[in-house]
């Protein structure tokens, strides 16, 4: 399935003192996605952002789909909140819910698309049986709860098998990731099959934040240029010439 890549920043690397400000810089940059990360403390070990932060950011930045990803405990409980104050899309871990299939439809019952992510120790066999009722797969390519981590390579198989999954069945869900995106890495992950690219360090840490987001959009895009599938080209039938001699015979 052919899709745009897209980048989604991470506020989580922002600069929390001019935190809309900066969102706005990176999506001035290229992003279309803008990727919220709370944590509790308890399923990782950071505590990060709640409702009142996304509904600030949301009257800051009406228009800009809102990616609040989950890293939390009972995130059940929390998904009504996230809805009211903005998000558009909610992931939760596969790791912390125990109902999984029903917490998915709950988030959709509030209006957002769903999304499940899978630790980069969890085996992708953990989602079967979700798979056709999300929007979104995001894989984990550091271990959760804090940003500026060493991309970890064997998620690339994951993203890889997820493609391959996907065209398979015939599903239409995306395929995110989060950890170690930067441009040493982004070449890699999108010829893996990555759609949509979390990106909090390679975006906001230093330089320019508009430079920094362009940047690595661009050597996504080329990427995934170089990886498309060349057209098939279309073959006319072609009809024999006659020759001389058959004319004259049709003719006499």
């Amino acid at each position: 399935m052919a899709s745009v890549v897209e980048l989604a920043p991470s506020i989580l690397s922002a600069n929390f003192a001019q935190l809309g400000a900066d969102a706005k810089a990176a999506l001035e940059g290229g992003g279309t996605v803008l990727h919220l990360d709370v944590m509790d403390g308890h399923f990782v070990p950071n505590l990060t952002i709640g409702p009142p932060v996304v509904a600030s950011l949301r009257k800051t930045i009406p228009d800009v789909t809102f990616d609040c990803h989950l890293m939390i405990e009972n995130p059940d409980q929390f998904i009504p909140p996230f809805a009211e104050a903005g998000a558009n899309w909610i992931s939760v871990h596969q790791e912390a819910c125990i109902h999984l299939d029903r917490t998915l439809h709950l988030i959709e019952s509030h209006g957002c698309k769903p999304g499940v992510v899978i630790n980069p120790a969890t085996p992708l066999h953990m989602l079967d049986d979700v798979l056709e009722i999300v929007h979104l797969v995001l894989v984990m390519s550091v271990n959760p709860g804090f940003g500026a981590q060493h991309f970890i390579p064997n998620s690339l198989k994951k993203v890889e098998t997820l493609a391959r999954i996907r065209e398979a069945r015939g599903l239409g869900f995306r395929i995110e990731i989060d950890g170690g995106v930067a441009l040493d890495t982004v070449s890699d992950i999108v010829r893996a099959g990555a759609e949509i690219l979390v990106a909090g360090n390679a975006v906001f840490s230093r330089g320019d934040i508009r430079e920094n987001a362009q940047k690595l959009l661009q050597a996504a895009r080329s990427a995934a240029a170089a990886n498309a599938p060349a057209p098939r080209l279309r073959h006319t039938a072609t009809v024999p010439r006659s020759s001389k001699s058959d004319r004259h015979r049709r003719q006499t």
